[in-house]
């Protein structure tokens, strides 16, 4: 696979103007021909020291058959979305156009090197370290970490507990608001059963929603309401990161970002 790591490599060839010179940082070329666009790569003289420098060689990459303007105009630094897509076009070559009306292409998609890093979480409420992780990926911060995010969301309504941790979620009877009387079937995590065991004794059964307890996969990323839990973690053999319930979005990205690259350490 062929995808420029950034844009600024990639130019658009219509005319001439300059004769057979190019932009000093292109190394690849969109080139318009009456059949559509052909993908060229170019290496421009590295002696020279002007913007606009002679190509010593070039070689086409994709003819015009083999090649696929997106119609939409996409996030470029997503990287990960983009290489779904031009899979999704059955072309070698997809060309992309940003926001910004920069361009950059794929050619060969391939996402078998993107390394999987798996999500864990649970909802009601909002699965907010799923969801803030989607939206760190759709505004592009993970583009140059190569990486597919696997979401494992728990739903904890299928439980059927008396009693859940908190009404945020919605539920009717919580631990954060209702007088608790025994016996109670209760969904939680060792936080949960410390408050019930604190209060009203150990009368009752503890179903547990604690995400920890979900990971199955590795590299992985979860949140936990125990902040002595958080940071670099080995969970049953599995290697992965904790993130505090209520961590910001650049800690989730630092965590998952620290986490790719020990991985790749290895």
């Amino acid at each position: 696979m062929i995808f420029p790591e950034f844009y600024k490599h990639v130019g658009h060839a219509s005319k001439k103007p300059c004769g057979n010179k190019v932009y000093f940082l292109s190394r690849y070329l969109l080139r318009d021909t009456p059949q559509g666009h052909e993908v060229l790569e170019v290496a421009p003289d590295p002696d020279e020291k002007g913007i606009m420098r002679t190509v010593l060689s070039s070689r086409v990459l994709a003819q015009e058959h083999e090649v696929y303007r997106y119609p939409e105009k996409v996030n470029l630094h997503d990287r990960t979305r983009l290489v779904g897509l031009a899979l999704d076009t059955g072309y070698r070559c997809t060309i992309f156009t940003g926001h910004d009306e920069h361009q950059t292409f794929v050619l060969d998609p391939d996402l078998s090197g993107f390394l999987k890093v798996h999500v864990y979480d649970i909802s009601p409420p909002r699965p907010s370290l799923s969801s803030c992780i989607r939206e760190l990926e759709t505004a592009g911060l993970f583009g140059s970490l190569s990486v597919q995010f696997c979401h494992h969301i728990r739903d904890i309504t299928l439980l059927h507990a008396d009693v859940y941790p908190c009404r945020a979620a919605g539920f009717e009877k919580t631990l954060d608001t209702d007088t608790m009387q025994g016996g109670e079937h209760v969904a939680g995590c060792l936080t949960a059963f410390q408050f019930y065991t604190e209060c009203y004794g150990k009368d009752f059964y503890l179903v547990s929603i604690c995400p920890l307890e979900c990971v199955a996969e590795e590299p992985f990323i979860v949140r936990c309401c125990r902040s002595e839990r958080e940071g670099a973690r080995n969970w049953n053999g599995k290697e992965g990161a904790v993130v505090h319930w209520g961590a910001e979005p650049s800690r989730i990205y630092e965590s998952v970002r620290d986490l790719v690259l020990r991985w790749r350490a290895k």
